[in-house]
């Protein structure tokens, strides 16, 4: 429906029969990706309150905690993009509670989403102001993350994900929200959702108060979503997309970042380091996207496309400025 979609570019590029392989959903691939996410935040959780309050105990289980939210933002990606279940009411049901436990709308991020897919660097990306304009110098960006680790950027993180992420039409110079360029159906369902998800936090704070254990919910819960997970978010959506220069397709205005396991668990995880490969399908899931990859090396497709290692990425995104690059 116009107003919901997201397009997919080189869609016969494939063969239509391996496409509709790869796009097909696993319920209980699904679901054991949740549950991985909910057990390693469950006993970095309890460990924290056994040893509570071992200062050491507790900044390790901020960063690890910090890691999985981060973590359930990209299971609620994939649910923005109807990616989770077959079924639409349980695909959401399951994205709208890993998004509102860390005090974010699925449903209005998947309005905003959806311009950053079909409008890559274009006037209408809303994504563009955070990875956009790279290289900026390399304290310029260390500053940006260290900012993010103190906490202070992440009225902007919430903001944007409450619908406020403007994007400006450089023709008419009047900025657009995305809540506009939707359709009623999404917009109505973006609007309730951000009310639940007020809501829902509004009766944490009161019910941890009123148990005695508030202190250790903004601790353990929330201190790790407005800091550590604020910097990789930034880190990785520079690492997607900064320090590109040819905007005319996501074979070049995307990045592939390839990883050791344990990196990818830390800043991609479930696949979302496939970005090129994301973009030009977003109707594959996480977990078919390694093989979309080589499906895709096979073809030719990423031939001149950015796939480097994550150390190269990090080169690029710190630096130096480009004498044409705004600031």
């Amino acid at each position: 429906m116009k107003g919901e979609e997201f397009k997919d570019d080189f869609r016969k590029a494939l063969p239509r029969e391996l496409v509709q392989r790869l796009t097909q959903r696993s319920a209980w691939r699904a679901t054991l990706a949740i549950a991985e996410d909910f057990l390693v935040l469950g006993i970095s959780i309890f460990l924290a309150l056994y040893w509570w309050p071992n200062p050491f105990v507790i900044a390790l289980s901020v960063m690890v905690t910090g890691t999985r939210q981060h973590a359930l933002f990209v299971i609620a990606h994939d649910a923005a993009h109807y990616l989770l279940y077959d079924n639409r009411r349980v695909n959401d049901y399951a994205g709208r509670f890993c998004a509102t436990v860390q005090g974010l709308s699925m449903c209005t991020y998947r309005v905003i989403h959806r311009l950053h897919h079909n409008n890559l660097y274009g006037e209408l990306d809303p994504d563009t102001a955070l990875h956009g304009g790279y290289p900026r110098g390399k304290w310029y960006l260390i500053r940006k993350l260290l900012k993010d680790l103190s906490g202070l950027t992440a009225w902007k993180t919430y903001a944007y994900f409450l619908g406020g992420a403007p994007a400006l039409n450089t023709r008419t110079n009047v900025a657009l929200r995305p809540l506009d360029d939707t359709s009623s159906k999404l917009k109505d369902e973006a609007r309730r959702d951000r009310n639940g998800v007020i809501a829902f936090h509004l009766l944490m704070l009161g019910v941890f108060a009123w148990s005695g254990y508030l202190v250790q919910y903004l601790v353990l819960w929330i201190l790790p979503l407005v800091t550590v997970v604020q910097a990789i978010l930034r880190l990785r959506a520079i690492a997607e997309h900064g320090a590109t220069t040819d905007f005319s397709s996501p074979l070049t205005a995307a990045r592939t970042n390839v990883a050791p396991a344990w990196l990818e668990w830390l800043i991609f995880p479930h696949h979302v380091n496939y970005h090129i490969e994301h973009h030009l399908y977003a109707s594959v899931p996480h977990y078919h996207l390694p093989e979309l990859h080589r499906e895709m090396t096979k073809a030719g497709i990423l031939q001149n496309a950015e796939v480097v290692g994550f150390g190269t990425t990090l080169k690029k995104i710190f630096a130096e400025r480009r004498a044409a690059t705004s600031a």
